[in-house]
């Protein structure tokens, strides 16, 4: 095995990890930034009014994007174990 593989095995696995988190904390930042927007306009200042929002956003893409999430992860997961044995060599 050589570092070269070990390297892009672990960039591939890392690209993955970006693409989750950036797909589920995306859209709750942009209702975040909206919210916090709404807040600064008309000076009110209550922690559920920013907090509920961004909570109902974040489950519904984790309950829209989490098939598509899972298949990237299975395909990842196959992959690397279909590739053992030319790895070990």
């Amino acid at each position: 095995m050589t570092p070269e593989v070990v390297l892009d095995m672990f960039g591939q696995a890392f690209w993955l990890t970006l693409v989750m988190v950036l797909v589920i904390v995306g859209p709750s930042l942009a209702v975040g930034l909206v919210v916090s927007t709404f807040q600064a306009a008309t000076q009110i200042n209550e922690q559920t009014l920013s907090f509920l929002p961004r909570l109902v956003v974040t489950l519904l893409t984790i309950m829209s994007a989490g098939p598509w999430i899972l298949n990237k992860l299975m395909d990842l997961f196959i992959r690397l174990m279909t590739e053992i044995p030319q790895i070990i060599g």
